[in-house]
C-alpha cells in the first residue's frame, strides 16, 4: 500500500556493492517523468547516472558525501527554466487545446506564466515542478526494494560554492543555459536493515484544521 511506503522509506546512506536492474532504474525514471506539473509544463529533466567518474564529480559537487559515489546509481534532477519558454511552453498549452489567442492571453498573466515575474521566480517555479517528481520516483524506489537519498546539499546556481566543479559537472551532463542541477536522489540496496525512525515535529504543530492554530482531530 502507498501508505505503508511512506511511511516505511527512509533515507539511506551506506550501500550494498550490488547492481539495480536497469528494468527496475527504467521504472524509477519514469515515475518521475509521469509526476503531475502545473498545466503539464514539465520545466525538467532527468538523468540516469551510472558512470563512476560522473558520480565521483557529483561527490565533490555534494561536498565529498560519499554516498554519492558509492551509490550504484544517481538521479540527477535538473529544473529546465528553458521549459518556460513561449515556444516550449506554448508547445505544451497546444497540446492541451489551448488556441493562439488563449496561449497569449496566458503569456500575459503573471499567475500563469512565471517569466513575466523575473528570472529568479521562473527557478522558484521550476524548483517547485521538481520536488513532486522526487517524491515520485524515491517512492518507486521503495516499492521495488530499492533504498534512496536526496543529495539537497551541493553547489548549484543557488548556493555557488564550487564554480569550477559545477562547470565540469555541467559539462559532462551536457547541462545547457537554463538548466540548473537542484537535486541528486542516490539509488541501492542498504548494507543493514535498519528500523525506521522517522523524527518529525509534533503532528499538530505541523497540520491544521481550516486555519493555523486549530487541531485535525
Amino acid at each position: 500500500m502507498l501508505f505503508d511506503l511512506i511511511k516505511e522509506r527512509k533515507s539511506v546512506r551506506e550501500y550494498l556493492d550490488k547492481d539495480i536492474p536497469m528494468e527496475d532504474l527504467k521504472k524509477i525514471m519514469t515515475a518521475g517523468y509521469l509526476a503531475p506539473s502545473w498545466m503539464n509544463s514539465q520545466p525538467w529533466k532527468f538523468i540516469l547516472v551510472k558512470n563512476q567518474e560522473t558520480k565521483n564529480l557529483l561527490c565533490e559537487l555534494a561536498g565529498h558525501q560519499p554516498h554519492v559515489k558509492d551509490a550504484n546509481a544517481l538521479v540527477v534532477c535538473v529544473a529546465d527554466k528553458n521549459g518556460w519558454s513561449k515556444e516550449e511552453f506554448g508547445e505544451v498549452l497546444a497540446a492541451r487545446g489551448i488556441g493562439e489567442s488563449g496561449r497569449e492571453k496566458i503569456f500575459n498573466i503573471p499567475m500563469f506564466y512565471p517569466p513575466l515575474l523575473g528570472d529568479s521566480i521562473v527557478l522558484m517555479r521550476s524548483v517547485e515542478q521538481v520536488t513532486y517528481a522526487v517524491s515520485y520516483m524515491m517512492l518507486q524506489a521503495k516499492e521495488l526494494g530499492v533504498d534512496s537519498c536526496i543529495i539537497g546539499a551541493l553547489s548549484n546556481e543557488a548556493t555557488v560554492v564550487k564554480p569550477e566543479i559545477m562547470e565540469k559537472v555541467n559539462k559532462a551532463l551536457n547541462l545547457k543555459e537554463g538548466q540548473v542541477l537542484i537535486t541528486v536522489i542516490t539509488l541501492g540496496y542498504a548494507k543493514e536493515e535498519t528500523i525506521t525512525n522517522k523524527q518529525r515535529k509534533d503532528f499538530n504543530n505541523v497540520v491544521h484544521f481550516e486555519t493555523i492554530g486549530n487541531e485535525l482531530k
